[in-house]
């Protein structure tokens, strides 16, 4: 089974729904089967490299409110988070532009290091305040998960995978996804945004049992003893 998820190192639903799939696959038989595509999707393609002021600046900008108004908005999203086994630090998260980041995921991926990539990138931006714009920072993390650090300069000072990035956002589109986290399974059943984790293992279970139905599916064929 493979499961493709678009989304950005700067969603935390993003984050949270990464870790309740996690949860999911605990509980999931063939989990050794399943394999994540990460897929690159940036919330503001447009965001300047480093936004000025903190994450509460930038959403009372966005939304037009207070800041004391943004700081509320973000309470029920640090409580899914604690439950979720996820600390976020909103006052600490310096808001950037996440192309170099989704870059960084797409070089990790070539050496088996996806994952792993995505997981330090979130972290990162969330509960340790890093900013993601920094070249430094970013080859300190990619050195972290086992890249080389010339190889992470040398691409981040490159175009290198912007194309890759660019396509996964076009893929996005043709599927018309609007919103991440957005979860597409065997490249047929789709769940979106940070789904409880009952959810995702019922879709773990049905895409399952619908893949085996299709592969066991009897039709015409020829055996050692000949055809029907």
């Amino acid at each position: 089974m493979t499961i493709d998820i678009w989304s950005d190192v700067a969603c935390p639903y993003c984050y949270i729904g990464k870790r309740h799939l996690e949860a999911a696959l605990a509980r999931f038989p063939q989990a050794e089967t399943v394999q994540i595509n990460w897929r690159s999707f940036e919330l503001d393609p447009q965001a300047p490299s480093k936004s000025p002021g903190d994450l509460y600046d930038v959403l009372s900008r966005k939304y037009r409110m207070s800041r004391t108004q943004a700081q509320e908005m973000t309470q029920s999203v640090e409580s899914m988070g604690r439950a979720a086994g996820l600390d976020f630090e909103f006052g600490k998260a310096v808001p950037v532009n996440t192309l170099a980041a989704h870059r960084l995921i797409h070089l990790a991926a070539e050496q088996g290091l996806q994952d792993v990539a995505k997981e330090h990138l979130l972290k990162a931006y969330f509960t340790e305040g890093k900013d993601l714009s920094n070249l430094e920072t970013l080859v300190s993390i990619g050195v972290a998960i086992g890249l080389e650090a010339g190889l992470v300069e040398s691409t981040l000072q490159s175009d290198a995978f912007v194309e890759s990035v660019r396509a996964d956002e076009e893929m996005a589109h043709q599927l018309g996804v609007q919103g991440v986290p957005f979860f597409v399974f065997d490249q047929k059943y789709a769940l979106r945004g940070a789904q409880p984790v009952d959810a995702f293992v019922q879709t773990l279970e049905a895409v399952w049992e619908k893949t085996k139905a299709e592969i066991t599916a009897d039709g015409e064929a020829c055996d050692v003893d000949g055809c029907d």
